[in-house]
């Protein structure tokens, strides 16, 4: 690739990899951006990561996604020498779009890096990153706004260590079953269903493998609604999709190596229940300060016809499968649309 800018393209650089368990499912992800990118618009700049930090150089960022599949356990394995990409710094890159899912890449932290050198990029800004990344923070924000969410309880290593019985108590007393969820992670990455008490403590164990800081939350008899949210000051929702889980319930397995789920696009809702989801989804989207792009997902208890709010992804998931890019492309969005708006949201901040 010549290093003289294309004056008549957009330098867009495709950031992928990076240090969280969801490494792989990054990859796919990027591979999938990057070839819904039109190169008759776009010059695409792929910079890799390693799972260490470390930064390749523009050729072993260029093999790992010629080499990688589709399937996240199936992608070309690779190491980096640098702190950063050099490119980054030369000003030769109109607009960035990290492909990172989970930590360092999801959180703020490569959105705050983008920030500090000026440089546009793709989706919400560091501190609704920061926000929505973080299970515990994002689930006080939306308590407190009255959009309604599963109740939970926190603990982290400390407690854990110190009050066992304590922490059990206060989560059967949500009732089982029980999900137990690392406060900082995606793609259902150390999460564990619980329906039996003396599986808690177990599965409690587990999570904290996965971070300091962790939530045991009520589980829900209940559809699992994804809604894809689009837009800046005026966001907007595509038609909502269903996940039907193959495993007991939709995990990283699930979503990326055996795809057992089934995926509903649009979900099969009546015309009230939509219309509400897609409007939970834009609330919740405004009420964390998202920006560009977010999945939100929610709950829906069909017995009462109550929807809840679990989570919202600001990086979700681009893989050929993924729900974000399919709910746009059937509310009228195809795939490489999806990427100039993406990139337009991106810039319109700068112009």
């Amino acid at each position: 690739m010549s290093d003289t800018p294309d004056s008549n393209k957009l330098r867009v650089a495709l950031v992928f990899g990076g240090r969280s368990g969801e490494h792989d499912v990054s990859i796919v992800s990027a591979r999938s951006v990057g070839n819904a990118l039109d190169r008759k618009k776009y010059e695409v700049l792929p910079m890799a990561i390693d799972r260490r930090g470390l930064w390749t150089d523009a050729e072993t960022a260029s093999r790992v996604l010629a080499e990688s599949t589709d399937r996240a356990d199936n992608v070309a394995r690779f190491e980096g020498r640098h702190r950063l990409d050099p490119r980054l710094l030369e000003d030769k890159i109109d607009v960035a779009f990290p492909v990172l899912h989970g930590p360092y890449g999801e959180d703020g932290t490569i959105q705050g890096l983008f920030e500090m050198l000026g440089l546009p990029y793709v989706g919400c800004d560091a501190a609704s990153s920061a926000l929505c990344m973080d299970k515990i923070f994002c689930k006080r924000m939306l308590a407190h706004a009255g959009l309604p969410t599963p109740a939970w309880i926190e603990l982290d290593r400390r407690s854990w260590s110190e009050d066992r019985d304590m922490v059990i108590e206060q989560s059967i007393g949500l009732g089982l079953p029980l999900f137990v969820k690392p406060a900082r992670l995606g793609s259902s990455v150390g999460i564990s269903k619980v329906s039996k008490e003396n599986d808690l403590g177990p599965a409690i164990a587990i999570t904290l493998d996965h971070g300091e800081r962790a939530l045991v939350e009520q589980g829900l008899v209940a559809r699992e609604i994804e809604v894809a949210v689009l837009g800046n000051r005026q966001p907007r929702a595509a038609v909502p999709g269903e996940v039907v889980p193959g495993h007991e319930f939709y995990d990283y397995d699930d979503k990326y190596v055996d795809s057992a789920c089934e995926l509903l696009a649009p979900a099969p809702l009546d015309a009230q229940t939509t219309t509400t989801a897609r409007k939970m989804g834009i609330d919740a989207f405004r009420l964390l300060g998202c920006s560009g792009m977010a999945r939100v997902d929610l709950f829906f208890e069909a017995d009462d016809r109550k929807l809840w709010v679990s989570e919202v992804n600001t990086i979700p998931g681009f893989t050929s499968i993924s729900m974000y890019p399919r709910l746009w492309e059937i509310s009228g969005l195809e795939y490489p649309a999806l990427m100039d708006e993406l990139i337009r949201l991106a810039l319109e901040p700068h112009i």
